[in-house]
């Protein structure tokens, strides 16, 4: 089963090589991984899908809490939650098939970004399974190149996700980090 999780991070050099290597010594593999900044500078976002059971998502977790970088991590995967893919996609087309793709295009929501001689690019935000829906009916016309962001998620409302382990907001020494004071190398920033 395919499984949803939130990990809040220090906004710091390798921390996501940290987070990929656990993966890596685990030997689970990762579906989506997608990170960026949150409304806080010093806080990114990880939203990471693995496939397993609720076993080898509690080990994930488990040793997520104890990188030294992470503040917070949550499973959402049977919680009310908002998930999205982005997904460019360059089809071929020649110049009389173009008002069939943007048809196409239209029904899904999507929208063309880029038109060449050959190719249009279009672009589509969703869940994966709208994606793979578009994404089936423009192979016949020729795909000819595809990029995906992977998942993004957010909790509805002021829910929060389920959480195994009982530290969290730790940071793996016991301190919160998103309280904790900022580092020498932030405050000379400004």
């Amino acid at each position: 089963m395919q499984h949803t999780l939130f990990a809040l991070v220090e906004n710091k050099p390798g921390v996501l090589n940290r987070v990929a290597s656990l993966f890596r010594r685990r030997n689970f593999n990762i579906e989506s991984l997608n990170v960026g900044r949150t409304e806080s500078p010093d806080v990114s976002r990880m939203t990471i899908v693995m496939e397993g059971n609720e076993v080898d998502v509690s080990i994930v977790e488990a040793n997520l809490y104890k990188l030294v970088n992470v503040i917070d991590v949550q499973d959402v995967t049977n919680q009310p939650a908002v998930t999205r893919d982005l997904a460019l996609i360059k089809v071929r087309a020649k110049p009389e098939q173009r008002s069939e793709i943007a048809n196409l295009v239209s029904i899904f929501r999507a929208k063309i970004v880029d038109v060449a001689p050959e190719t249009v690019i279009v672009e589509i935000t969703g869940t994966e399974d709208k994606i793979e829906s578009l994404l089936e009916l423009l192979r016949p016309l020729g795909i000819e190149e595809m990029v995906r962001t992977g998942q993004v998620a957010m909790m509805r409302g002021t829910g929060s996700g389920e959480r195994r382990v009982p530290s969290a907001g730790s940071n793996g020494n016991g301190k919160s980090a998103l309280n904790s004071p900022p580092s020498a190398s932030s405050e000379t920033a400004n």
